[in-house]
Parts: structure tokens; C-alpha cells; sequence
């Protein structure tokens, strides 16, 4: 397997193979490629548990470390998962909130281990890069939303 050049290296307390599993089954073009059990005990573990999980979530390489408790996740980092329509906006945002997870404002929500995910419709960013009123308008509607409203953004556009 060619590694890449780089990866997002997620920081996990235990259950990096959980959360790998958990993506490729809800993202198309992700999977869980590798899983490294540690060669010896660590500070948050023993010899043979899982140390790390190479994985991909919609194509991007990432690495799930089971690091332990020191850190956790802030919305200092989120993945961003562009969506084509209400439908499928839904159904990545049902699958991260719907399974333990939680919702936040403006598109966010985090799932079950602390990861934060940005489940944003295009017709979203297409408005925002449109610029001037019509970027104003779909800002603010967008700014009342958990998870965003594909219709209500449209509507917001056309004013």
C-alpha cells in the first residue's frame, strides 16, 4: 500500500476502529484500511490493543490514534462533507447526530467521540461565494439552522 503524503492523524481515547468503521459505513469512498495493534504498553494501553486505524473518509486519508484521555476533540478541527440535496444532507447528518452524536448550529454537529463534521449542501457554498446580497441573505438565513435547509438557502438566494 503507497501511504500518503500526508494524512489527518484523529485523536481517539479508545475506540478509533469504532469511529473508522462508523465512516466508511455512512461515507461513499471511505473505508478502514489498516488496523495496528501497539507492539507494547503505552500510557493508555497494553501490548496488542488497537494503537492505530488507517482509514479514508470520502477519499482522505486519515490515521485514528487511540491516544487516551489527555486530549479531546474541539471544533478546532472538522471534516466538511460537501452534499448535493436535502436528502442527502440528511442522511449523513441522521447518521452522525442519530447515533449518539449531537447537533450544533449553522450545519455542525459532532458525532458519538467528539469528532466535529460540517454536513454543508452546495447550494450553500455556492451562495456564500455568489457574494453581495444574495451571499447576505443566504448567511443569515443559514445563521438561524441547525441542520441546513436546502429549500430555505434557495429561498434565501433568489430573496
Amino acid at each position: 500500500m503507497t501511504t500518503a503524503k500526508n494524512t489527518i492523524c484523529v485523536w481517539y481515547d479508545r475506540e478509533a476502529e469504532a469511529a473508522a468503521r462508523f465512516y466508511a459505513d455512512v461515507f461513499p469512498d471511505s473505508e478502514v484500511k489498516a488496523v495496528h495493534r501497539a507492539p507494547g504498553d503505552f500510557p493508555s494501553g497494553k501490548a496488542g490493543d488497537v494503537l492505530t486505524v488507517e482509514f479514508t473518509v470520502a477519499g482522505i486519508p486519515c490515521l485514528g490514534l487511540n491516544g487516551g484521555p489527555a486530549f479531546v476533540q474541539t471544533e478546532a478541527f472538522s471534516f466538511q462533507i460537501a452534499t448535493d440535496d436535502q436528502e442527502e444532507t440528511d442522511r449523513y447528518w441522521n447518521a452522525i447526530v442519530g447515533n449518539g452524536g449531537a447537533e450544533s448550529a449553522c450545519g455542525w454537529c459532532k458525532d458519538r467521540w467528539g469528532v466535529n463534521w460540517q454536513i454543508t449542501p452546495r447550494v450553500l457554498t455556492e451562495a456564500l461565494a455568489a457574494g453581495g446580497d444574495e451571499a447576505q441573505r443566504a448567511f443569515a438565513a443559514m445563521m438561524t439552522m441547525g441542520k441546513i435547509d436546502v429549500a430555505a438557502i434557495e429561498a434565501a438566494r433568489r430573496g
